[in-house]
């Protein structure tokens, strides 16, 4: 699997996703095997450049290459600014951004709205690839199927964007009007990876090792993107490659192991945000990982109301200490888990 000069070392991938794929959410998932992931949405707007939620959004440090950054707007100079602005701080791959379904975005006809106008899509296509070229960055494209089920154009713009120099197109499933309701359709991923030569990577209701295997044999897609099921689960990404190597299934998680990744994963997560943001955001990512599990609603309620980080720490230390005294692992279905007794 390559991206431009890029070879990866498989072909399971984390989706960007808007408040959740931080540095430390990236780094988490290519730890556990996801072998390329994408930034959350960076603004093309060249006035919040400095803001803080941008310049978090943009931070890679000690992040593994390569370093994909994703850019949304609606204006091709603009795109095609920072487009060269996130390279020279670092970026070696862009992913334009024509997949995000929400009101916020769409509104100023950004994300998944730029379906509905084909001509200007294309110009931003064609500005982005052009400003990446001298620097060698191979520029990538994530979309959905269409604004709408009477207006599927996914196909028509997938070859569009391969011909301006796209080099790997992401179809998520599923039209704007959808958002994330119904079934990914597959078989218009399908007619996308039929129609182009450059690798095609599905995205959509892929929760298990099974659901994976499927879609890539459905589809003949060349690589997988995992999003909301890694939410509170990014192991999901070794289960998944493990899977496809061999297989079989790997046995469910150590809660002891469960219990590290998460302190890791929220002391990352303070160092990027500060604590006082920090241990707030922090929140949903805990609620992911405790979701399903004995007395879990109780102790969301109870951590819910801590403000210090510490504190935070030792109370989903000792929740998880006190799961491990019930069982040695968790045994995940879907987005939930649950306890597997010990015998």
């Amino acid at each position: 699997m390559r991206i431009g000069s890029f070879e990866l070392a498989h072909n399971v991938f984390v989706a960007p996703m808007a408040g959740v794929t931080d540095r430390p959410f990236r780094m988490l998932c290519k730890q556990l095997g996801a072998s390329y992931a994408v930034s959350e949405m960076v603004t093309s707007r060249k006035d919040l450049w400095d803001s803080l939620k941008t310049s978090r959004r943009a931070n890679h440090e000690g992040e593994p290459g390569p370093i994909a950054v994703q850019i949304a707007g609606t204006d091709a100079d603009m795109m095609a600014q920072a487009a060269v602005y996130n390279i020279q701080r670092g970026a070696q791959i862009i992913d334009i951004n024509m997949g995000c379904p929400a009101k916020k975005v769409c509104h100023k006809w950004a994300g998944s709205a730029l379906m509905q106008d084909e001509q200007l899509a294309i110009q931003i296509v064609q500005a982005v690839v052009k400003a990446a070229k001298p620097f060698e960055v191979p520029v990538t494209l994530k979309m959905r199927t269409g604004w709408r089920a009477d207006q599927r154009n996914v196909v028509t713009l997938a070859r569009q964007a391969e011909s301006a120099g796209v080099q790997m197109v992401t179809v998520h499933g599923r039209t704007r009007e959808q958002g994330y309701r119904g079934q990914a359709e597959y078989e218009t991923m399908a007619e996308v990876k039929a129609a182009l030569s450059i690798p095609v990577v599905a995205n959509g209701d892929i929760d298990s090792p099974q659901k994976a295997k499927q879609v890539l044999a459905q589809t003949g897609a060349d690589a997988v993107m995992i999003g909301r099921a890694a939410q509170g689960r990014p192991w999901i990404f070794r289960e998944i490659t493990h899977y496809l190597n061999h297989g079989t299934l790997l046995a469910p998680p150590l809660v002891a192991e469960v219990k590290r990744l998460l302190l890791h994963h929220l002391q990352d997560h303070y160092s990027l945000y500060g604590s006082h943001t920090g241990v707030r955001s922090a929140r949903k990512h805990i609620a992911w990982y405790t979701q399903g599990l004995p007395q879990a609603h109780g102790f969301r309620q109870r951590m819910n109301l801590i403000e210090d980080c510490d504190a935070q720490l030792q109370a989903v230390a000792h929740y998880f200490d006190e799961l491990a005294q019930w069982s040695d692992r968790l045994l995940p279905t879907k987005n939930t888990a649950i306890l597997e007794t010990s015998t």
